[in-house]
């Protein structure tokens, strides 16, 4: 069955339309070679920002001449008065010369001081037993201040730590304490905090959170007289032994109600955790995996730094990796999920991807969020460039929006057909799609409802005699496969297992983003990630594929046990949140 003359002129002209976007090439601002890069020197760390009164940036980080954990390790900063276009030279906040310090978090206070705070090897450690360790997470909590913007700081001065059942079951029998901390210090209720992780154990095992709080840093001018807290109160931080010996760099985020604050921090169980605490950080719920709504969908992550912020008006991001790896691996690309607080809980978006390197093998993280009078940036590094990103004001109200979003995204539509041009055996004409071999993509969106999971049934094929083209099938494993060839080059990823029972009608959306050349799927209006089955749920196909158009038309439902309800194509890949609105709006 083929479709109306009228139907075939409005495919034309979108498909002229999607030629000419086809062929404009722009850099994707996701790709974090696109980034202003921080000054450092070799090696460069946690790159953190502070906003100073005047809208100056100052930016704090750990740098040295040779690699992570090697002397010569110490913390430094740098100023920027055009967004992070341009930086000042390095300032030393401790010498590269004298023992090592490292992982420095900024705060800034209502009358303009600047704190930093940082892990500084005051015992000189350097062996354990004999051998040479690394020794960038020994000896003393250390802060200075600066009250010129960073220009120049004060004496250094030390916080009190006191020594926990963690520190005495230490490789040093508490006499050294072994932490490291990420979390840059937040507001809630005139007081200020921030997390950090000791371990029981070097290198890197029997780590638990505790949180630093001063009720008085914000306002009080004398250092004498600032007030310290270590919580939570006891002997014990915050931690699940079920959760297994890595549960590192707790990072804590205020939520609405005063006292209510929210840790998240990673494992090596290929999940995020959480704890919650009600009162001011003296006490914490047990901690559990992080979940993207109450009672939801276990968020993914692997060993790797995972953020919460809370913005001014309200909102929350979380920036994670989607990736339930158990190693240091899989931090490219970084996702963000949007956050709206609902009767004191998360509840959290589908991600986006907000940042990527081509080169999958690089990896990214430790990021910072800089907000600015409702713009936003976010830091990053590979350990040995730091940058900064602007981001797309488009991507997070995307993702704030989830949760009412019922719109049809219509920018690069160029085929859409209602279910009455869906019937079996209906032929329309191919429209242009990108070369993803460039950074552009496509997006493919069918409304399908099986009457059987049986495997080798076609819900649409564009593909050629020789196998060129995309095609969306049945498999084996009762999913849904993509398959993609430009005759030299193909690939292929499916919809996770158990997302697609028979007998319902589903909205399965498929977009292949040339960027960073992945594919993924949203399934009634949720991201795949692999559930328990996979360790993602989306797939990289190879940076040598090119267009994936060879037939001139599209069959639908050549071979289809069920029906087709409706079909959306577009000539841009999609972000996940347009795909949910497309979900929402239904059939």
């Amino acid at each position: 069955m083929r479709i109306s003359r009228i139907l075939v002129g409005a495919l034309t002209t979108a498909v002229v339309a999607g030629v000419l976007r086809a062929g404009a090439s722009a850099p994707d601002p996701r790709n974090i070679r696109t980034g202003r890069q921080i000054p450092s020197q070799n090696y460069a760390d946690q790159p953190y920002v502070a906003v100073l009164p005047g809208g100056a940036w100052l930016c704090v980080l750990t740098t040295g001449p040779g690699r992570e954990g090697q002397r010569g390790q110490h913390v430094v900063a740098t100023r920027s008065t055009d967004h992070g276009r341009t930086w000042s030279p390095l300032v030393d906040i401790e010498p590269s010369a004298g023992p090592e310090a490292s992982w420095a978090v900024p705060l800034v206070t209502p009358f303009g001081r600047v704190y930093v705070f940082y892990d500084y090897n005051g015992e000189g450690v350097r062996t354990l037993r004999g051998k040479p360790i690394r020794a960038d997470m020994f000896g003393w909590y250390a802060w200075r201040f600066s009250d010129d913007g960073g220009r120049t700081w004060s004496d250094r001065r030390r916080l009190p730590m006191r020594v926990t059942a963690c520190d005495r079951g230490n490789d040093w029998g508490g006499k050294v304490q072994i932490f490291w901390g990420v979390s840059k210090p937040v507001v809630q209720n005139g007081s200020a905090f921030f997390g950090f992780t000791k371990l029981g154990k070097y290198m890197l095992d029997e780590g638990e959170g505790w949180v630093y709080r001063s009720d008085n840093v914000l306002t009080e001018r004398d250092p004498a007289m600032i007030n310290w807290q270590l919580l939570p109160e006891g002997d014990r931080g915050i931690r699940n032994d079920r959760f297994g010996s890595v549960q590192e760099e707790h990072v804590v985020c205020p939520m609405a109600e005063a006292g209510s604050l929210l840790c998240v921090y990673r494992t090596t169980t290929g999940y995020a955790c959480q704890s919650r605490s009600a009162d001011g950080g003296r006490t914490w719920s047990e901690p559990r995996r992080m979940t993207y709504t109450p009672g939801g969908r276990p968020i993914k992550n692997p060993r790797a730094n995972v953020k919460a912020w809370r913005t001014a008006d309200g909102r929350y991001l979380l920036w994670y990796h989607n990736h339930g790896g158990r190693s240091f691996r899989g931090r490219n690309p970084a996702w963000l999920a949007g956050g709206i607080e609902r009767d004191g809980l998360i509840h959290w978006s589908q991600p986006e991807i907000v940042l990527y390197d081509p080169d999958p093998k690089v990896r990214m993280s430790y990021p910072d969020l800089v907000e600015e009078d409702g713009r936003f940036w976010i830091t990053e590094t590979q350990k040995t460039v730091a940058r900064v990103h602007a981001l797309d004001p488009a991507l997070l109200e995307g993702l704030w929006g989830q949760f009412e979003n019922c719109a049809v995204a219509t920018e690069g539509l160029v085929l859409d057909l209602p279910p009455e041009h869906c019937r079996g055996g209906a032929s329309v004409p191919m429209p242009a799609l990108p070369d993803l071999a460039q950074v552009g993509g496509f997006s493919v969106g069918v409304w399908v409802r099986f009457d059987s999971p049986a495997a080798g049934q076609r819900v649409l094929d564009g593909r050629d005699a020789e196998d060129r083209g995309f095609a969306l099938a049945t498999t084996e494993n009762k999913t849904l496969r993509l398959h993609l060839s430009d005759g030299k080059t193909e690939t292929a990823w499916e919809t996770d297992p158990g997302v697609l029972p028979a007998g319902e009608w589903h909205h399965v959306f498929a977009t292949v983003d040339g960027g960073p050349k992945i594919i993924t799927f949203v399934v009634d209006g949720r991201l795949g990630d692999g559930g328990e089955v996979r360790r993602r749920g989306w797939g990289r196909f190879p940076n040598t594929l090119g267009r994936a158009a060879g037939a001139g038309a599209i069959r639908v439902a050549p071979r289809l046990r069920g029906r087709v309800g409706r079909v959306r194509i577009y000539d841009r890949p999609l972000r996940t949140s347009e795909a949910v609105g497309n979900f929402r709006a239904g059939r």
